[in-house]
C-alpha cells in the first residue's frame, strides 16, 4: 500500500554533514521524496511536533528535546512509497543508537547510548520518523502544506518481478 511518511534530519545530522548519505538510503530503498525543506524550528513547532512526548518522558527531558531541535537547522522530508512508514523505521534503526543494528542509519552513524535514569538530555540520534501511518498524516500537516508535495514518476514506479 502506498503511504506517506515524515522524516526529520535533526540538527546533529545536518551539522555532521550526513544529509546526503541519509537521503540516499531512502531513495536507494525505492522511496520517493515528494517534499523537502530545510528550516529552523521555532519553539511552537517543536512543542507541537513532540506534544505526545512530554507525558512519557517528563517536563525536564521534554524541554531538552525542544531545545535540541532548536540547536540548528532541521531537514523535513515527505517520503512516499509502498509501506513507507515501516520501510523508513527499518532503515533508521532503534531510537537508541547503541541498540541500532549495523546497516541502519543510527547503527552506522550514531554513537550515543541510552541515558542513565534521571538524565534529561535529548538523545542525539540524527533522525525522527513517523511511527505509524496515522502519526505520519498528523506530522506531515505540521511540516508541509498539500501544495508543497510534488508528484512525479520514478523510473522504478510499478516495477515488479
Amino acid at each position: 500500500m502506498i503511504e506517506r511518511t515524515l522524516v526529520l534530519l535533526k540538527p546533529d545530522a545536518v551539522k555532521r554533514g550526513l544529509m546526503g548519505a541519509i537521503l540516499a538510503r531512502f531513495e536507494n530503498a525505492g522511496l520517493k521524496v515528494i517534499g523537502l525543506r530545510m528550516t529552523d524550528v521555532d519553539d511552537d513547532l517543536a512543542r507541537r511536533h513532540y506534544s505526545d512526548l512530554e507525558a512519557r518522558i517528563g517536563t525536564d527531558a521534554f524541554a531538552s528535546v525542544v531545545q535540541f531541535m532548536q540547536s540548528g537547522p532541521v531537514v523535513a522530508m515527505a517520503l512516499e512509497g509502498d509501506g513507507a512508514v515501516a520501510v523508513v523505521r527499518k532503515l533508521i534503526g532503534s531510537t537508541f543508537p547503541s541498540e541500532a543494528a549495523p546497516g541502519t542509519v543510527r547503527g552506522d552513524f550514531c554513537h550515543a547510548g541510552r541515558r542513565a535514569a534521571g538524565d534529561t538530555r535529548a538523545v542525539a540520534n540524527l533522525i525522527h520518523a513517523s511511527g505509524s501511518p496515522d502519526e505520519a498524516a498528523t506530522e506531515l500537516t505540521l511540516w508541509f502544506t498539500p501544495a508543497q508535495f510534488v508528484a512525479y514518476q520514478r523510473l522504478d514506479d510499478g516495477f515488479t518481478l
